[in-house]
């Protein structure tokens, strides 16, 4: 037949619509034509597949051949689609056995000699097929040697991974009897994460205790004070006390590493710990870019987003982190397509309380003005500020002072209170703390008579807003569970306004 149908997969965003392959080789002069909304590397494939089957020793047909991507108004992008028209060709001329054809999807990018390299988001790919409802009549989804591991961590789809054209061709050509591609399986289930410790970090008691309090809560954390206070050190151990990451977290963690092209096997079920230098702009932080690409905000997906030194980031960059803080996703748009791509993370930032870092050091050798401080301070808008429900100050401790320090609890014993207390969330209302809404926070946050006096009083002195009063309350929640207590106390309450108390009220 000189017509052949293939499936393949594109990438919008985190979704993989299906993508049909059509090839027809027609009579008259010798030509080679890709149509359906290609892009440049998509159209450079005429070159890459044409040497490929030739050095796979194939005969490259002299007929016109005519190569259609459907649907013809979802923009395709990149080599992904080398092997399945490397196929259709030689299935419309007749060198592989086209019975199976429509039994696989196929991705790949072919090199000059006919070796498979590696493509982005195959595990979203690979996600995608597994979700759709003609996955019962796919027997696998071939795409190159390199693309196994992390397309394997869908647990219910056979993943057929070859390293040249002339494998998955054999392979075509072998069914039923001897296959030549053998399905893939992850070899990572049993590898655990491994984090920096907690009992690293000597002193700053205060400041352990807020972070187990963020992460038992899935809470955002701002840490004020001095150079050389530990703040970065108490981030990057942050991870190591969070709860497991369960399966669908995993895999939606992974899916984004994977169209981004820097997913890594090695770190599967490790929470992503992001940490964005200051410079960084506002796309680079949201995601972007013509054909739309994930940013920090949402590569650090059911992880941890670091920003040092944050009165450093331009205020407009900031600015963009207050719609992903509250819905926990991203939406990029652009005038040819639209890309929602999941950002639901623990923000963790740190700064310095002034320009010069040393306010309120032991050594005293702050001399900055107020009215240089409170400019400094004000680098962070008020509306930022007030979703961040957690600020502490960490303090400088006294040489003395830190060789005096008991060994703190290590991040294994804080990760077991944490465990405890979001088992607690998740048998009471099926998520954390930070995720109830308005309804939720009047049904499982009542305040006794003591607290809410207590509540009210610091509302009425501080002048904080409605957001920031359902925060104390979560806030409140969450130590409440931490303390394995059915209600929140006044003492629960009184601990949870200590971490609002806002810089600009110091």
């Amino acid at each position: 037949m000189s017509l052949a149908i293939l499936k393949s997969r594109a990438l919008a965003g985190m979704d993989a619509p299906e993508v049909t392959v059509e090839v027809h080789l027609a009579n008259g002069l010798p030509s080679f034509t890709i149509v359906g909304l290609a892009e440049t590397e998509v159209k450079e494939a005429k070159d890459r597949v044409r040497a490929a089957i030739q050095n796979a020793r194939f005969e490259f047909p002299a007929r016109r051949i005519t190569v259609n991507l459907a649907p013809a108004d979802l923009p395709k992008e990149s080599g992904r689609f080398d092997l399945p028209i490397a196929l259709g060709i030689l299935a419309a001329s007749k060198q592989i056995n086209t019975d199976h054809l429509d039994k696989y999807e196929f991705a790949g990018e072919l090199s000059l000699s006919g070796e498979l390299r590696p493509i982005r988001g195959a595990l979203a790919m690979s996600f995608a097929i597994a979700k759709s409802n003609t996955a019962s009549s796919r027997q696998g989804f071939i795409l190159p040697y390199d693309n196994a591991d992390e397309a394997a961590f869908v647990r219910n789809l056979t993943i057929l991974p070859a390293k040249t054209l002339l494998d998955v061709c054999a392979h075509l050509n072998g069914l039923p009897e001897t296959p030549v591609l053998a399905p893939h399986v992850s070899g990572t289930d049993n590898v655990y994460p491994r984090y920096p410790d907690f009992d690293e970090v000597k002193g700053q008691q205060k400041a352990k205790r807020a972070l187990e309090v963020a992460a038992a809560g899935n809470h955002s954390v701002l840490m004020s004070g001095p150079p050389g206070t530990g703040k970065t050190m108490l981030a990057s151990r942050f991870p190591g006390i969070l709860p497991p990451m369960t399966e669908d977290e995993a895999i939606e963690s992974a899916a984004i590493s994977s169209v981004t092209g820097k997913f890594q096997a090695s770190q599967w079920k490790t929470r992503p710990f992001r940490s964005p230098h200051h410079t960084a702009s506002a796309i680079a932080l949201i995601g972007g870019g013509g054909s739309p690409r994930p940013g920090e905000v949402s590569l650090a997906h059911r992880g941890v987003l670091f920003l040092d030194e944050l009165p450093e980031f331009d205020r407009h960059v900031l600015e963009v982190l207050r719609e992903p803080l509250e819905s926990g996703h991203i939406v990029i748009s652009r005038a040819a397509r639209q890309a929602d791509f999941p950002a639901r993370f623990q923000l963790i930032a740190a700064m310095n309380p002034c320009p010069c870092g040393y306010l309120g050091h032991p050594s005293g050798k702050c001399h900055c003005t107020p009215d240089a401080v409170a400019r400094y301070q004000r680098k962070i808008s008020g509306p930022l500020l007030d979703r961040i429900d957690i600020q502490i100050q960490v303090n400088a401790l006294k040489q003395e002072e830190l060789s005096r320090q008991p060994p703190g609890d290590s991040s294994a014993t804080i990760a077991k209170r944490v465990c405890d207390a979001w088992r607690i969330q998740l048998e009471r209302q099926g998520k954390a703390n930070n995720l109830l809404n308005t309804k939720e926070i009047d049904e499982f946050c009542r305040l006794d008579e003591a607290g809410e006096n207590l509540l009210k009083e610091a509302m009425n002195r501080f002048m904080w807003s409605a957001r920031a009063y359902h925060r104390i309350l979560k806030i409140g929640r969450t130590i409440a569970d931490l303390a394995q207590t059915v209600n929140i106390k006044q003492e629960h309450i009184a601990e949870a306004i200590q971490y609002r108390r806002t810089l600009r009220e110091t």
